[in-house]
C-alpha cells in the first residue's frame, strides 16, 4: 500500500510597521515636529467575473430528460445462439459432434434508450442490441412493450428500435455543436439495470476518438464528460443544463469495466442524422469524402515543407471519392468546412458524417501557402 507524505508549510505573514518617525529640530528653543509621509498603498486590480454562476440545480433538466429515457432489454433467441455456436465453435463441434441445441446459450444484457418521437421510435446504441432478436422497452411509467429493430449501423454505434404506442413523451434535441467544455451535463440512464438514473458532470471536451470502435470507416467524435456512466448507462441520454439531448451515451474508458471519470456520448448533430436514415432506409447513408488525413502538428508542417497551421492534411485521395473529382489534392490542408474550423480528424469525420448525399460543402483548403474555398458535392461509396 503506497504511503503519501502530507507536508504542511507554514508561513507568517509580518506586518508592515508605519514608517513615520519624529524628527526634532531645535529652533528658538522650541521643539519644531516633522513627520514623513507613509508609502501609498497597493492598487487593486478589479476584474469583472460577470454575473454570479447558475446555482446547481438540475432538477429542471432531469424533470424534462427522465420520462423520455427508456430501459431495453435485449435477448437472443434459442435459434439464434444455436447459428452462431455453430460458426464460432469448431472445438464443440469435435467434442459434442452437432448436438448445438443442448448447449447453445442464448446471450442477454440490457441497456438504455431515447424517445425520438411520439409514435415510439427510440434511439440506442449498436452494441446494446446487435447481438439480439427480441427486445422488450420498459418507460419511465413502467410500461412494457414489445420491440422491434428498426436499422443499425455499426461504424457510428447507434441504432433505432420501434415500439407500438402513441403520445410518447419525446427528448428535446440541443445543438452539440454550440455546447462548451466545462458546462454542466447530466447523464440519464439505467446503469446496472438501476432504472431512471440520473449523474451530473461537466463536458470535458469534444470531438474525441478513442478507436473503440473496430472498423475502418468508424466515426468517432465523441463528446467526454465526468458525469458517471456504467455499464446500462448505454443508449441513454446526455443532456444539457436546460434538458435538452446533446448525445447518446456510448462508451467509457476505464481499467475496471465500471466508471473512471471518462465517458463517451454521440454527439446529437450525427446521431439525428443517422437515426433519421435508419428510419427512412433501414441504413444509413452515408457521404463518402474519399480522403486520408492526418491531423496538422509541427512534424507534419516540417514533412509537408509548410508553416505550421491548424486544420488536417490530406495525405491520400481515392481517384473517384468525392474530393478527387473536386480538384482536392494531396498535400492539400482542410482548414475549414462551410465555414466553421477544422482541428482534427474526428471532426472532419463528424462534420461529413452528418452531411447529406448530393449535398455541397465548401472546404477551405491551404494549399502551397495560399487559402482558397473549393465546393464539393458529396457522393456515395458506390459512386452514383
Amino acid at each position: 500500500m503506497n504511503k503519501f507524505l502530507s507536508t504542511v508549510l507554514a508561513g507568517v505573514a509580518g506586518g508592515l510597521v508605519t514608517i513615520g518617525a519624529n524628527q526634532f529640530v531645535f529652533n528658538n528653543n522650541e521643539p519644531v515636529v516633522t513627520q514623513t509621509t507613509a508609502a501609498p498603498t497597493a492598487k487593486h486590480v478589479n476584474f469583472n467575473y460577470g454575473g454570479a454562476p447558475p446555482a446547481f440545480d438540475f432538477t429542471k433538466a432531469a424533470e424534462r430528460s427522465m420520462p423520455a429515457v427508456v430501459h431495453i432489454k435485449a435477448t437472443e433467441s434459442r435459434e439464434a445462439a444455436v447459428e452462431r455456436q455453430k460458426k464460432s465453435n469448431s472445438a464443440f463441434r469435435y467434442f459434442f459432434g452437432d448436438s448445438y441445441d443442448s448447449y447453445a446459450q442464448p446471450r442477454s444484457g440490457s441497456g438504455s434508450g431515447v424517445i425520438y418521437s411520439s409514435d415510439g421510435y427510440i434511439l440506442t446504441n449498436n452494441h446494446v442490441v446487435d447481438f439480439a432478436t427480441e427486445f422488450e422497452v420498459t418507460l419511465y411509467d413502467n410500461r412494457e412493450f414489445k420491440a422491434r429493430l428498426v436499422g443499425k449501423d455499426e461504424n457510428t454505434d447507434m441504432a433505432v428500435i420501434k415500439i407500438e404506442a402513441k403520445d410518447l413523451p419525446v427528448i428535446e434535441l440541443g445543438d452539440s455543436d454550440e455546447v462548451k467544455v466545462g458546462e454542466w451535463a447530466l447523464a440519464v440512464g439505467n446503469p446496472f439495470d438501476l432504472t431512471s438514473t440520473v449523474t451530473a458532470g461537466i463536458i470535458s471536451a469534444k470531438s474525441r476518438d478513442i478507436n473503440i470502435i473496430k472498423k475502418g470507416l468508424a466515426i468517432e467524435s465523441f463528446i467526454q464528460t465526468d458525469a458517471a456512466v456504467n455499464p446500462g448507462n448505454s443508449g441513454g441520454a446526455l443532456v444539457d443544463i436546460n434538458g435538452k439531448l446533446v448525445g447518446i451515451n456510448s462508451a467509457i474508458a476505464t481499467p475496471t469495466g465500471t466508471f473512471a471519470g471518462y465517458a463517451f456520448a454521440i454527439p446529437v448533430n450525427l446521431a439525428r442524422k443517422i437515426a433519421d436514415d435508419l428510419i427512412k432506409y433501414g441504413t444509413f447513408k452515408r457521404a463518402y469524402l474519399g480522403v486520408d488525413i492526418a491531423a496538422m502538428d509541427t512534424y507534419l508542417a516540417e514533412e509537408l515543407a509548410v508553416s505550421f497551421t491548424k486544420g488536417v492534411a490530406v495525405v491520400g485521395l481515392d481517384p473517384q471519392g468525392s474530393a478527387a473529382q473536386a480538384g482536392i489534392v494531396e498535400k492539400d490542408i482542410i482548414t475549414k468546412i462551410n465555414g466553421k474550423t477544422v482541428t482534427s480528424t474526428s471532426e472532419l469525420r463528424e462534420m461529413i458524417g452528418r452531411s447529406t448525399i448530393g449535398e455541397t460543402v465548401n472546404l477551405t483548403i491551404v494549399r502551397s501557402g495560399s487559402e482558397s474555398s473549393i465546393p464539393v458535392r458529396l457522393r456515395s461509396r458506390n459512386i452514383d
